[in-house]
Order: C-alpha cells, then structure tokens, then sequence
C-alpha cells in the first residue's frame, strides 16, 4: 500500500502536475481513441494528453498527491477536490480510502493541526474553529473531541493579546467606541460574549480606560 503513493509522487514530479479534466482521459483510456498530439513547445506532458496512460485511477492518485503537497486536508476537501475534476465517485473513494490506511489522510490529525494553527496565527476561539472544521468536512464527534483538548486559559490568553495589539490603534476612540470595537472583534474570532467583555474591561482598565458597565451598553 505505502509504495503506490511514493511512485505515483514521482511519476507526478516528472509530469509537472496535472491540470486537465479527467473525462477527456478517462474517455481515451476506454475507447483507445487518439488523443491530441502534444502541447505547445515547452509544454509539460499531460497524462490527458497521452490518452491510455490516463487511467482514472492514475490521475486521482496524482491529484491527491498535488493537493497534500504543502499542508494536510481533510478527506471532504479532497473529494470534493476529484468530484470538481470529473474523477468516478468508486474511483474517488477507492484511492480516498487507500491513502487513509497509509495515514496520508487523517481527518483527526488534520483537525489538530487545524485548530493549532489557527489559533497561534489567528487566535480563533474554539466556536469560530468549530465553524471551520465543519465547513471542511470534518465529522461532528470529532470536532468536539478535538476542541475539548483546547486550553481555556491559553484562549483566554489569546484574547488579551488581540485586545492589547488592537487597543493601541483605538487611542483617538473613546472608551465606550472602543469597548465596541474589541469586543465585537473577539465575537468575530469566536468569543463568547461574557468571556469578551470581561477581557476588554479588564484590558482598559490595565491601560488607564474604562469600559462601559453593562455589556449591553456596548
């Protein structure tokens, strides 16, 4: 099993990637028909363009191959990367399911992975990530799974830090724009609306300001 997808890497190195759509192959494969002779000078070879070699097979493998190039995905992502290129839903999942017993896709490792480099890029709390993860494909259990490890206090962490970078562009704002301005950002980035305001008021008062009393003056 492992050796398919270090072959395939090679043979999807010498080709310089595929680009085309794999009807067109597929339909060569199948009929032996000609296909198009060859590009314009310089042109990379295309396994569409070779006709036979195209096999759907084949082609998914090195779509799959382009895609995990650079950072993990989730399974969603990668079949609705070969649906988006015409790849036969049995091919889809037969290659789907080969790569995930070789480990080259893994929907936990790649949630992990996700919602870490979110959070230290971005500082997303654990709803915005839940909102991501789901987006991407990822199964319901496992999201929370993955968000139960996640830190309460290093999140809260996170928030201050966005409060304290944002605050010092807020310094011609008053305090109740200010209040506003920040606690909508943490909403944004996922915040409950009881953990932002308390940030803030605790960020303003560190810095000489005053935030609104009541959150619902914000």
């Amino acid at each position: 099993m492992t050796s398919e997808p270090a072959g395939s890497a090679g043979s999807a190195g010498s080709a310089g990637g595929w680009r085309g759509d794999v009807h067109d192959g597929v339909a060569a494969w199948t009929r032996g028909a000609a296909a198009p002779a060859s590009g314009p000078s310089g042109t990379p070879p295309d396994p569409v363009a070779d006709g036979p070699d195209a096999d759907p097979e084949s082609v998914a493998r090195t779509i799959l191959l382009d895609q995990l190039t650079g950072r993990a995905r989730s399974r969603r992502e990668l079949a609705d990367k070969l649906a988006t290129k015409g790849v036969p839903d049995d091919v889809a999942t037969r290659l789907l399911d080969r790569f995930e017993e070789v480990g080259l896709v893994d929907d936990e490792a790649f949630a992990r992975s996700w919602v870490s480099g979110r959070q230290q890029a971005k500082g997303l709390a654990r709803r915005a990530l839940s909102h991501e993860l789901r987006r991407k494909g990822v199964d319901d259990e496992l999201v929370r799974e993955v968000l139960d490890e996640v830190d309460p206090e290093q999140e809260e962490q996170a928030a201050r830090q966005l409060v304290r970078r944002k605050l010092r562009t807020l310094s011609r704002v008053d305090d109740a724009t200010a209040t506003r301005r920040l606690v909508g950002m943490l909403a944004r980035k996922g915040y409950p609306p009881g953990t932002a305001y308390a940030v803030v008021r605790d960020e303003l008062a560190t810095s000489g300001r005053e935030a609104p009393q009541e959150p619902h003056s914000v």
